[in-house]
């Protein structure tokens, strides 16, 4: 059999399973863990340089621990549940019962934890694919729901592309949305001397709690809050972001980019989102690596989406439906 310029694995982390895409002429190379569905490197040829452009898990212990939650797909929903509470069709809805305090933090769905199953890998001179996919979305205390989740990674001469599927397989309404939590890097050292662009108009006003204000008081013009304005390329310098961004402006293919690039090499990438929100984080407060990279989380609606009226409708999912999300990361240099 004649070889293709793709090729698509399986292989060991230790203990954990994982999956190898690689574009053999083109010099590119990612590594996913089926716990979790988390890629856990990116690594590009460019400029005679071998670089790996995902900050993610070292090994398969953080694999198991997933600290910073690096690279986490996030279903069915994306960063905070303001208090664990939530109302959907006029049931109120406690996702951490029994628990007081700071410990009521959910967070980022429920299947970073999740062992996915292979349910696709292919290659061929076109790209090399496949398709993880999980049934850890059932009914549990707070989320009387089931959904499937099926998430295929792409790898293909443009970059890396992700396509979740969300189904309602339970037999009522489901409230549901999807997240990616990527933490990128364009070169060694800290972010303060690369430049960021967010196409966004809007900024998410959150209290300390990192959940947004209620109502209108949420949502701030970016020509009122200059300092976390990246609508044009700049430094990032000394910012301190963890901030969610709405009202996105696409390029003319139809794809929201945010760009992150290093000046002095010139190294870049853009991560795109078809709809939603981009959430950006320069990483201060992870354990390992502070500031060393910039999680741009593409999501599908805002963190508390679940308590947003406005978010209603695109967080709805009926018996029997299906929706999809499409994200990924590009090679810009």
């Amino acid at each position: 059999m004649a070889a293709t310029r793709y090729t698509a694995r399986c292989a060991r982390l230790g203990e954990q399973d994982i999956v190898v895409l690689t574009d053999v002429d083109g010099g590119r190379c990612i590594r996913l863990a089926q716990h979790g569905a988390a890629l856990l490197s990116f690594e590009v040829d460019a400029d005679d340089v071998t670089r790996d452009l995902a900050a993610g898990y070292d090994d398969a212990a953080e694999i198991a621990t997933r600290p910073g939650s690096r690279f986490a797909v996030m279903a069915p929903f994306a960063g905070r549940v303001a208090d664990a509470h939530y109302r959907f069709d006029g049931q109120l809805q406690d996702l951490d019962p029994g628990v007081v305090g700071a410990a009521r933090a959910s967070r980022h769905g429920f299947v970073r934890d999740a062992d996915f199953e292979l349910a696709g890998l292919a290659a061929d001179d076109d790209s090399a694919r496949v398709t993880l996919r999980t049934d850890a979305i059932r009914p549990r205390p707070g989320y009387p729901h089931a959904i499937d989740l099926a998430v295929t990674f792409t790898l293909d001469y443009a970059g890396l592309a992700l396509e979740a599927a969300m189904r309602n397989v339970g037999d009522r309404a489901a409230p549901c949305f999807f997240g990616w939590h990527p933490y990128f890097r364009v070169a060694d050292g800290e972010v303060d001397g690369w430049e960021l662009q967010i196409p966004a108009q809007t900024l998410i006003r959150t209290g300390a709690d990192l959940i947004a204000l209620a109502g209108t008081e949420a949502y701030v013009a970016l020509d009122d809050a200059p300092a976390l304005d990246f609508r044009e390329p700049r430094r990032i310098g000394d910012s301190i972001l963890d901030q969610g961004y709405t009202d996105l402006e696409a390029d003319a293919d139809g794809r929201i980019r945010t760009r992150l690039r290093d000046p002095a090499s010139g190294f870049a990438i853009a991560v795109w989102q078809e709809r939603g929100v981009m959430h950006a984080f320069t990483a201060d407060t992870v354990a390992r690596g502070a500031r060393r990279s910039v999680a741009l989380e593409p999501m599908e609606c805002m963190a508390d989406a679940f308590n947003r009226p406005e978010c209603a409708a695109a967080i709805r999912l009926e018996p029997g439906a299906e929706r999809r999300f499409r994200c990924g990361v590009e090679i810009e240099s």
